[in-house]
């Protein structure tokens, strides 16, 4: 059985410092400097070229992907969040939501629903074996999708809290 860990900040920065390091540690966005990425399309994986980007250089995006946590499988670098929903056919609405987006963008995430109500999804580009900027992309535009009135309340307070 493999063991996966969550490599996030706010594991290795007490809850009290988290904000400060997110700012200090965080690149700043400013239009001069980064394209919001919830605006940018994803591109075609097919290049031979292409590569699984650092530890390093996911954490410079990490920011912009607010609640989402940067996942060690194995080796493998995966963008990793969940969510409680109301009820299991809510859950499954939820995958419809997540689907559009990523029919539309031509990257597709892993999704499991748990249990009744509990939604995961796993996001890293499956032909380099890592994460890429699509992965960063795709999971921006997830994050913008409105899902509220999908969300168990608990859940939906967080995430209105969070973004």
């Amino acid at each position: 059985m493999v063991e996966c860990r969550a490599v996030s900040v706010r594991d290795r920065v007490p809850a009290s410092s988290f904000f400060w390091y997110r700012w200090h540690h965080y690149p700043k966005a400013s239009p001069e400097t980064m394209e919001d990425l919830s605006t940018k399309k994803c591109v075609p994986c097919n290049a031979k070229d292409l590569r699984p980007m650092s530890e390093e250089a996911a954490n410079q995006l990490m920011w912009q992907v607010t609640g989402w946590d940067l996942l060690n499988d194995g080796g493998t670098l995966k963008l990793h969040r969940s969510w409680k929903v109301k009820t299991f056919s809510k859950g499954l609405e939820f995958f419809q939501e997540v689907a559009n987006v990523a029919e539309a963008e031509g990257h597709h995430p892993d999704l499991h629903l748990v249990g009744w109500n509990n939604v995961i999804i796993d996001i890293w580009t499956h032909s380099v074996g890592g994460l890429t900027e699509n992965d960063f992309i795709l999971a921006a535009k997830i994050n913008g999708l409105d899902v509220q009135h999908l969300l168990s309340k608990k859940t939906a307070k967080s995430a209105q809290s969070s973004a």
